[in-house]
């Protein structure tokens, strides 16, 4: 990404007031959902901030945020649509990553890109797991439905100023 677009990116997150807000039960429910219905280790809504990644919504995480320079989600908004990862450990990429190596254990990744209505990428709602896994074009599909789900949850909470 390009020095410009990245300001840009991040003036779109931050006109959303959103970053270090309270919880928001709607979509505490969905990545709760999308947890269980991949059967994941952890469900998060990552957004993409100047130098972190802050979880508007997490399960079975237990940090609020992680530095962006390690993060998974710094990667995938760079992707089209999603950013699959089946294993962490094998990938060239995220082997060495201290995520991967260290807490939280991260052997798989599913991510889709959250953008806002001007088309920037804001963060991603991911999946981990534990152990290798691949994923289905369904199931891809299913991730990139809910992510569609997020983002209006996220607009309909937080109308930028």
């Amino acid at each position: 990404m390009n020095h410009e677009y990245e300001k840009a990116r991040i003036a779109a997150l931050e006109s959303l007031d959103i970053l270090d807000t309270s919880p928001s039960e709607q979509l505490d429910e969905l990545t709760k959902a999308v947890q269980e219905e991949f059967n994941a280790k952890t469900c998060l809504v990552s957004l993409v901030a100047e130098d972190r990644q802050w979880f508007k919504s997490r399960q079975c995480m237990d940090a609020t945020e992680t530095p962006r320079n390690i993060s998974f989600c710094t990667y995938a908004i760079a992707e089209e649509e999603y950013l699959i990862v089946p294993d962490a450990k094998a990938d060239k990429l995220f082997a060495n990553n201290p995520l991967v190596t260290g807490s939280p254990f991260i052997r798989a990744y599913a991510g889709a890109i959250l953008r806002n209505k001007d088309g920037y990428e804001l963060g991603t709602l991911c999946l981990l797991f534990d152990e290798p896994r691949d994923f289905l074009d369904v199931e891809i599909e299913s991730l990139k439905s809910h992510a569609s789900t997020v983002e209006a949850i996220i607009f309909s909470e937080h109308l930028p100023a």
